[in-house]
């Protein structure tokens, strides 16, 4: 189904399953597609009209697929037929254990010492090739320092937890240094994961509502939902 729609001056492409985008876009029969995976969501099209900076960043990644149902809905109306969403924190879980298979050597990045720590263990249980972590406490200027590390592991697969734009400008940073390996930004995955944070119950997500349940959860993400409410004026009006 591979193809690409424009989404508010951002090309994101369509996928029919999260099984699709690891066997065609990320993992290959030995090893990984080289590139960069980022989540698009309403709140980050909005982001990137508003920002230039931000929207070369993101047009800058060789995978772009729709994680908000608001992105997927609009997609599939511009194809005329269904467009999967795919929640970034599925598809990233989906995706170390389809690690597993080949043995892809995988370094974390991202959240506090204690969850990167236990996201560690619960993956190595599970069997993922895990050769390297380091949790999202550090500036700028130890960039260097913590990309020499990931060289040093000989990582393929590089996840960051930093939140935007801060994990796609290091991401695109270690890209230079590391340009044979696949990067994904997670958000806040590692802390879904490992239990720290919640996650919308069945209901919410079946209803394409988590944005719904966050919001119910941290009234503090009020403003962060302006930019829903934008994107929904923009769709109504033609202008996606």
């Amino acid at each position: 189904m591979t193809k690409d729609v424009s989404v508010g001056g951002i090309s994101i492409s369509c996928f029919s399953s999260i099984a699709e985008v690891i066997s065609t876009r990320i993992l290959t029969e030995e090893s990984v597609n080289p590139g960069v995976g980022i989540a698009i969501n309403p709140e980050k099209v909005i982001t990137a009209a508003n920002n230039p900076e931000i929207r070369d960043v993101i047009n800058k990644a060789t995978l772009r697929y729709p994680d908000g149902i608001g992105v997927s809905y609009v997609m599939s109306k511009k194809v005329g037929e269904p467009v999967a969403r795919i929640p970034g924190c599925e598809l990233w879980e989906h995706l170390m254990l389809a690690s597993r298979k080949n043995e892809v050597p995988v370094f974390l990045v991202g959240a506090s010492e204690k969850v990167i720590c236990n996201t560690n263990q619960k993956l190595s249980a599970q069997g993922v090739n895990i050769v390297g972590y380091h949790n999202g406490y550090f500036n700028d200027a130890d960039n260097s320092e913590i990309i020499d590390k990931i060289k040093d592991s000989k990582a393929k697969l590089i996840t960051v937890a930093l939140g935007s734009p801060r994990q796609e400008l290091f991401i695109f940073e270690c890209q230079k240094v590391i340009p044979e390996a696949f990067y994904m930004g997670v958000g806040g995955t590692y802390d879904v994961f490992t239990g720290n944070v919640k996650r919308a119950p069945w209901l919410f997500r079946k209803a394409h509502c988590e944005w719904l349940f966050r919001l119910l959860s941290q009234p503090t993400r009020l403003t962060r939902q302006i930019n829903l409410f934008t994107y929904i004026r923009l769709y109504l009006l033609g202008k996606l």
